[in-house]
């Protein structure tokens, strides 16, 4: 599995103009193949008299799922520098939509490679990205005596609190790098004189 990724930082649009031509380009983030789908159907209705509606979207920490379309533009002319720009600037689990208003003035092939793959740079400038990183989710188990001060404990040495579940005993979910586990299983057993579990659990990715 990948350590991190970069991922757009929100849903949001960047237009640019280009020899009178609209290029509008609108950015999402998308966990799986459908909502990138999903994405594209909607800025498409949203934009039912713009020219051309095209996309690119990659899904997986890996880039695993790469597709883009040119939607009535020459071939290789519109999605496929768009996806050439994702991969570019490394972000993953994105959907892009470059909505196009003809202005009057024909591009060409090189023109039209340019626009479209420029759309989607400067709304990557635009918009943002973040970068989400590995982690392993965990389960802290204590006694209501100690759970106040664990949990502030645990936020004052940066460590991601996820969710707090309070029942005969309280569980504090958190996430911890990989490489941290032991250290803080050590740090634990001494925070709390050996009196809280800790469950190792699956692994997810977050914000850095």
């Amino acid at each position: 599995m990948q350590e991190e990724y970069r991922t757009v930082a929100g849903e949001g649009v960047h237009e640019t103009e280009v020899s009178r031509s609209r290029f509008l380009c609108a950015l999402a983030p998308a966990a799986t193949e459908q909502e990138a789908q999903e994405f594209v159907a909607r800025v498409r209705k949203e934009h039912p008299t713009a020219n051309h509606n095209c996309f690119a979207y990659v899904i997986g920490a890996d880039a695993s799922v790469q597709k883009a379309g040119d939607d009535g533009e020459p071939g290789g002319t519109a999605g496929v520098p768009m996806l050439q720009m994702l991969m570019r600037r490394e972000v993953r689990y994105a959907v892009a939509v470059v909505t196009r208003y003809f202005g009057g003035v024909k591009l060409g092939a090189g023109g039209l490679i340019r626009a479209y793959g420029g759309a989607v740079g400067q709304a990557l400038d635009s918009l943002g990205t973040t970068t989400r990183r590995r982690f392993r989710l965990a389960a802290v188990t204590v006694d209501h005596q100690r759970a106040g001060k664990l949990e502030n404990d645990l936020r004052a040495t940066g460590v991601a609190v996820r969710g707090v579940t309070y029942a005969e005993a309280v569980t504090i979910e958190i996430g911890l790098p990989d490489a941290g586990v032991e250290g803080f299983r050590a740090w634990l057993a001494d925070a709390t004189a050996g009196s809280a579990t800790l469950e190792l659990g699956g692994e997810a990715y977050g914000d850095v």
